[in-house]
């Protein structure tokens, strides 16, 4: 339990911020349901379509990467996140136990 707890706790801290909340459902929208190689968005994307700094975008995913809300693909130069559905999933459970 003491897992699922701080696993809980990562995750509730990461999507408690409404920039991380805009963040996680634009990779929603943006889920390619092939999961080919191009799905997923870079930092830059981010960057463009929800209008921030390039930094501020950076310590964004750096949180929601350390929690697990996303996870990131390598692609030459870029790194692609994408949304962690299933750890998404397991916390919604989770939460809904515990309240």
């Amino acid at each position: 339990m003491a897992r699922t707890d701080s696993a809980l706790d990562a995750f509730v801290h990461a999507i408690a911020d409404p920039t991380r909340r805009r963040i996680v459902r634009l990779l929603k929208e943006e889920r390619n349901p092939s999961g080919d190689e191009m799905s997923g968005l870079c930092a830059g994307d981010v960057e463009h379509r929800i209008k921030l700094a390039q930094p501020t975008v950076s310590h964004h995913m750096r949180i929601l990467e350390k929690a697990d809300v996303v996870t990131v693909r390598r692609q030459g130069h870029w790194r692609r996140y994408q949304r962690n559905e299933k750890l998404i999933r397991e916390m919604m459970k989770v939460l809904k136990e515990q309240l």
